[in-house]
């Protein structure tokens, strides 16, 4: 009866008002115009049809949710959020609606009001699909994707033909390294939905991720036979072309994806190193240039275009001088707002590209300002030798000069230049089996940057070796018979706004794992920021080493400083001169306690050098000039053990505060890759 009424009274409002009538006609047209547009995934003009009709009926609830939807597939979720709060406003007690506000939290990272949503429905209706998946997804962002499994999984129990159960769960599992757990799901998934060309998209995917690349590009085609417009494939079956050593066909591809969209950054990329595997390397440099002009920001296609100007055009190339000025550009800005070190990073990169840059002298201020006057007169004296100096530079060298008169390595007489010499050689690879989705060879790309911001510390030095290894052994036996003490693996995981590098570090004499290293960023900078966290990693955890210089009458020299983490009273092994090596397995210095001469305790801990007083060990005094010293580390004092006064009941059900503290392990940062696909399947 209700219905009833309501409908006389719609008829009324028609008749007896036409231009209000039409005018909801009009935006039924748009609204139905939108949803046609969004079943073709045209989100683009899907919004703009959508807009319309809100334009002219403002409440028109089913247009608001799908607008909401819209901005969701084009991940802008501050504006889905938007407008999916507006929508649910208009459809009070719609759970559809709820469920996607609670993606769209998960998507902005507001991960406990998404469990709040979350929960509010699975209490009023607990088996509620899409409650469920994005509680699965909630998994998966806090990094429990176990939980996550066992979700889908009773899921599958009680819906046993979803596809997106059947799918998600398979990619979860591909995630934990259950690959055939995986394809036994996404068989199950294309067995049940034989003509659904998302489902042999993400079977190419997961085949690609396991290396199997000749199932993958079966997958990869059958996907577009069911659907040939579909870019996901292409873009997939394209990278799978690149992977197999299909250059050719891979740029092919890549020139379809750019003639349907020319600002598909990713087929820009994927072309432009598809020609330098090619050899192409003047068409690449001019490909990547038009694609860092459409997206400035895809630090992927900038960085492999900056070496690839680095490593083939002379450096008088007026294309290196315009590239270094962005980075000077934005060096500048950073140092304004007093972001030091991402300040530093881009004067060394653009340093990197045009070495005669006047600019250079801002970066110079910038270590003094830092409190490095030593390298600051370094700085300034190379520019005096690039025939640079001008009167304030000339007068700035002659002050510091002066001013660094009674430093310690002049009072030693040894310049801090030649004795800085790295202890520790390191390769620096990434394994072609391992490529982003977003970007192919992006372990390549990001190893590269690990390796220009390793330039740059004292005690590491990354060696000349072609970063893109075929296999791990091949890695090993480059390292090996370069004679490096480690070997470092990078991989890198993305999506549209977040990166996860991760570096496998292996001792270079035995191939053993040594440790892990793994940074997760997001927004802007994040595959810089993320390889400067692999970086502060590494020489966090890599031991201390030090070369005695000059050692005269109970007083030593070491080639180690403040820079290097050297303080006053710390006490060192001084180890005969080549008798310390690397441990076989893990981090560490393995030598001879007959081999330790003496002990150095650090009095003054100049810039770059330091020194101390010397006690030898024995009668006779075996020290002299070359051995190394590494860090005394004192063994550490046993805890006392607190007292137990839980009664036998508590013991069994409640764990004491050192077993607390114990099991507390963070979370494994999400797999962004992992995230970013899921998204996309919900």
């Amino acid at each position: 009866m209700k219905t009833f009424c309501t409908a006389l009274l719609l008829c009324a409002f028609l008749l007896t008002s036409p231009i209000h009538a039409q005018t909801y006609i009009n935006a039924s047209s748009y609204y139905e115009q939108g949803r046609v547009f969004m079943s073709e995934d045209d989100w683009y003009s899907a919004v703009e049809s959508l807009l319309e009709c809100l334009r002219l009926n403002s409440a028109h609830a089913e247009a608001t949710a799908a607008l909401a939807e819209c901005y969701y597939e084009l991940s802008e979720f501050d504006e889905a959020l938007s407008w999916v709060r507006k929508a649910r406003s208009l459809s009070r007690g719609n759970l559809a609606l709820t469920n996607l506000e609670a993606f769209t939290l998960i998507a902005l990272g507001q991960l406990d009001t998404a469990s709040s949503v979350i929960n509010d429905v699975l209490a009023r209706e607990p088996y509620n699909r899409e409650a469920l998946f994005a509680a699965s997804e909630l998994d998966i962002a806090l990094g429990h994707a176990g939980n996550a499994v066992a979700r889908y999984q009773d899921a599958v129990h009680r819906y046993p033909d979803d596809r997106r159960l059947l799918v998600s769960l398979a990619l979860v599992l591909s995630s934990l390294g259950e690959t055939e757990s995986a394809r036994t799901y996404i068989e199950r998934a294309i067995a049940q939905h034989p003509t659904d060309y998302r489902v042999y998209y993400y079977a190419a995917y997961l085949e690609s991720r396991s290396g199997n690349l000749s199932s993958a590009t079966h997958y990869a085609e059958s996907a577009l036979h069911y659907r040939p417009e579909y870019a996901p494939a292409r873009s997939l079956l394209a990278s799978l072309r690149y992977r197999s050593g299909q250059f050719e066909d891979a740029s092919r591809l890549a020139d379809e994806a750019i003639a349907a969209n020319r600002q598909d950054i990713g087929a820009w990329y994927l072309k432009g190193i598809s020609y330098i595997r090619l050899g192409r390397n003047a068409d690449a440099i001019t490909i990547l240039s038009t694609a860092a002009l459409i997206d400035p920001n895809d630090e992927f296609i900038r960085a492999t275009l900056e070496e690839l100007l680095i490593a083939y055009t002379s450096l008088e190339d007026s294309r290196r001088i315009a590239w270094a000025a962005w980075h000077f550009n934005r060096a500048r800005d950073f140092k304004n707002r007093n972001f030091i070190e991402q300040s530093l990073f881009e004067y060394r990169r653009g340093l990197r590209l045009n070495p005669y840059a006047a600019d250079r002298r801002e970066y110079a201020d910038l270590l003094r300002i830092q409190g490095y006057p030593a390298r600051y007169l370094e700085e300034l004296r190379f520019m005096q030798g690039l025939g640079l100096g001008d009167r304030s530079l000339n007068d700035a060298v002659e002050a510091y000069d002066n001013l660094l008169e009674e430093a310690l390595y002049r009072r030693w007489n040894v310049d801090p230049v030649d004795v800085s010499e790295p202890h520790w050689k390191l390769g620096v690879f990434s394994v072609v089996s391992q490529s982003s989705f977003y970007h192919v060879d992006a372990g390549v790309t990001a190893s590269s940057y690990i390796k220009d911001i390793l330039l740059h510390e004292r005690n590491i030095s990354p060696l000349e070796l072609e970063p893109r290894a075929v296999s791990y052994s091949q890695a090993f036996r480059n390292t090996r018979e370069s004679g490096a003490d480690y070997f470092i693996i990078i991989s890198v995981a993305e999506n549209e706004r977040d990166i996860a590098v991760t570096g496998e570090l292996f001792v270079g004499r035995t191939g053993a794992p040594a440790a892990t290293f793994t940074a997760y960023r997001t927004g802007s900078d994040r595959l810089r920021n993320a390889a400067r966290g692999i970086v502060d990693q590494l020489v966090a955890a890599l031991p201390f080493r030090a070369e005695l210089l000059q050692y005269h009458a109970g007083i030593g020299l070491i080639d180690k400083g403040r820079l290097d983490g050297v303080k006053a009273g710390t006490v060192y092994d001084v180890v005969k001169k080549g008798a310390i090596s690397s441990s076989s397995e893990g981090l560490g210095l393995s030598y001879a306690q007959e081999e330790v001469v003496g002990t150095l305790v650090i009095n003054t801990a100049d810039e770059e050098v330091s020194s101390g007083t010397i006690t030898r060990k024995g009668f006779f005094d075996r020290i002299s000039a070359g051995d190394e010293l590494a860090l005394q580390v004192p063994e550490p004092a046993a805890p006392a053990a607190d007292p137990d006064t839980r009664n036998p009941i508590q013991r069994l059900f409640q764990p004491n505060q050192s077993e607390s503290a114990a099991s507390a392990v963070a979370a494994p940062a999400a797999d962004p890759e992992l995230r970013a696909l899921l998204r996309a399947l919900h």
